[in-house]
């Protein structure tokens, strides 16, 4: 078990639709990392920006963008995440890829399509919770839309981190950073949020403030708006597990069965 994870978040402001242009960028990034680190977030639809057109841009799982992953993965021997907009047995998928260091790969479908934007139109919902063990910790995954939705986060699983990738527009910027911290406090967990910049073909403006927040809901790291660049932070199990076992919320957590 590692007791501490160093992790970055990649704010972009990401190419339309162009998944080599996106790739060079976070590729680029990467590249300048300065020390090391343990786990790279990147941001949803990392290599497309969030578009409804999937049948045009979709990918499989052995696609360029996952293969570039799992180089990244293994040459730089850190896990990658980032979700992907990804073609399985005639359905379209907002799927969340994390990549191990020796190239094994994990998936999360996102279980909350978007509907204001009709992505649950265009992507089948995924149905599975699931819960991503990396160097002794205990990591979920969820997925921009996911946010609101705290049920769907509950820590039943005691879980350490939670990750979430998003392309979350400017116009409710506040619940983004509002809802992060709740989630964080609630769960008693890291927390961790990445999102893009920029405009896409859509018109809807994205401005980051991607941010990593701790278990008692404090401010590790973050990105001014409209800002490309990095967020790092530096979590740590044993402390995480002391607050919890101080405290004890988790212990009278409710527990109950999402059908």
């Amino acid at each position: 078990m590692k007791n501490e994870l160093n992790i970055v978040g990649i704010q972009a402001d990401l190419v339309w639709e162009n998944p080599a242009k996106n790739i060079t960028f976070f590729n680029d990034t990467l590249n300048n990392l300065k020390s090391k680190v343990d786990l790279v977030v990147l941001p949803e639809m990392f290599a497309t920006g969030f578009t409804m057109e999937p049948s045009t841009i979709a990918e499989k799982m052995d696609g360029f963008s996952i293969s570039w992953m799992q180089k990244v993965a293994k040459e730089k021997q850190l896990a990658l995440c980032g979700s992907l907009v990804i073609s399985e047995d005639n359905n379209f998928y907002n799927r969340f890829v994390f990549v191990h260091p020796s190239g094994k790969l994990e998936t999360y479908d996102k279980r909350h399509t978007f509907t204001l934007a009709g992505e649950d139109k265009k992507y089948t919902a995924g149905t599975k919770k699931v819960i991503i063990n990396y160097k002794g910790w205990k990591i979920c995954p969820l997925i921009c839309y996911d946010l609101r939705f705290p049920v769907w986060a509950r820590n039943t699983d005691n879980y350490d981190i939670l990750i979430y990738m998003a392309n979350w527009p400017l116009a409710r910027i506040k619940a983004w950073k509002t809802l992060l911290k709740a989630r964080a406090i609630e769960n008693m967990c890291y927390t961790i949020g990445v999102n893009r910049i920029g405009k896409d073909a859509n018109d809807s403006i994205y401005s980051g403030n991607s941010i990593a927040i701790d278990y008692l809901g404090e401010e590790l790291s973050g990105l001014a708006k409209n800002k490309v660049g990095i967020i790092s932070a530096r979590f740590y199990k044993d402390k995480q597990d002391e607050i919890r076992q101080k405290l004890g919320f988790l212990n009278d957590r409710d527990f109950f069965k999402i059908v």
